[in-house]
């Protein structure tokens, strides 16, 4: 493809969120500068709290680096909706600090995205943890808002998304800047995007997600409460779907248990077996609150199978 061919394609921005992971960090921008889309990219990596420092990399007319600071609120929210704020793409994409991109990522996903005439675009991952690999592979090429009521659908990762610029802005929105920590935003932000029309999926792993100690919501179990909270208050349409709506109760009581707060986590535990009987994690969260178990120990479990409670 000559030069400008590549100038007809759209400029696809893609924003880094990072603090305090230099060796993750390089890993990721090798691979977002890597990829085999022909058209043109910016990365922009958004440090959060900490002083901005780049990377090496070979130049390139097609690929552009560069670094800035979080001016918004600490967290994961700002640092994202600084990034979106300083783009100049069509499209702007995701990649956390900690994760890989597949070299075709981005050239799979914008055809698609032109194939079904979506705004937002996500795909599989594939998750490492302690060696292993487990992959997680959206079951059908469109995700509704009820389908993402319903269930948290693990796969579309953060690091998947791709989304029309104009459309985030306009109609969308930026990241929640609100929900406490940022703990779930983009599942707060992919509830939002899927309300405004159908969120397109590969049906294959396109991002590889590395589980590790150093993630920022470990142990931090008052946050991640907090956030349900948030999000049972923003969504009242929970409701209306009792599995998704157990669910939450569920990583409610969970969180709750771990936090040492052991009668709220059985109170969220019985709302969600009255709602769900096979809810696990109410369960779970039970032998928390009994001390039969350490929630680290359930989490390694869980994390161990390439899942999340």
């Amino acid at each position: 493809m000559s030069a400008s061919d590549a100038d007809r394609l759209p400029l696809v921005s893609v924003v880094i969120p990072t603090r305090d992971r230099p060796q993750l960090l390089e890993q990721a921008v090798r691979c977002v500068l890597g990829q085999t889309y022909p058209g043109p990219l910016e990365c922009l990596v958004v440090f959060d709290r900490t002083t901005p420092v780049l990377p090496s990399h070979e130049s390139s007319p097609l690929r552009r680096l560069c670094a800035l600071s979080n001016a918004r609120t600490p967290g994961l929210a700002g640092t994202r909706n600084t990034g979106v704020e300083a783009a100049t793409g069509e499209l702007v994409a995701f990649c956390d600090d900690d994760d890989e991109w597949l070299p075709d990522k981005l050239e799979v996903q914008l055809e698609l995205l032109r194939r079904l005439g979506a705004a937002t675009v996500t795909s599989g991952i594939s998750i490492m943890y302690r060696g292993r690999r487990h992959d997680r592979v959206p079951a059908s090429e469109t995700v509704s808002f009820r389908d993402l009521l319903r269930s948290r659908r693990a796969e579309i990762h953060p690091s998947t998304i791709v989304v029309e610029r104009r459309a985030m802005l306009d109609r969308i929105g930026l990241v929640d800047e609100q929900i406490p920590g940022s703990y779930a935003e983009d599942y707060e932000w992919l509830l939002r995007a899927a309300r405004n029309g159908v969120v397109a999926t590969v049906q294959r792993p396109l991002v590889i997600v590395n589980w590790h100690p150093s993630s920022y919501f470990t142990g931090r179990w008052d946050t991640i409460a907090a956030a349900f909270l948030y999000l049972l208050e923003r969504y009242p349409e929970f409701r209306g779907e009792p599995k998704g709506l157990a669910r939450i109760y569920g990583q409610l009581a969970f969180a709750c248990a771990a936090a040492g707060r052991r009668e709220e986590g059985r109170r969220w535990a019985r709302k969600a077996i009255a709602l769900d009987p096979r809810q696990p994690r109410a369960y779970l969260a039970l032998l928390v609150g009994a001390r039969l178990v350490r929630p680290e120990h359930l989490l390694r479990l869980a994390n161990s199978f390439g899942r999340g409670i």
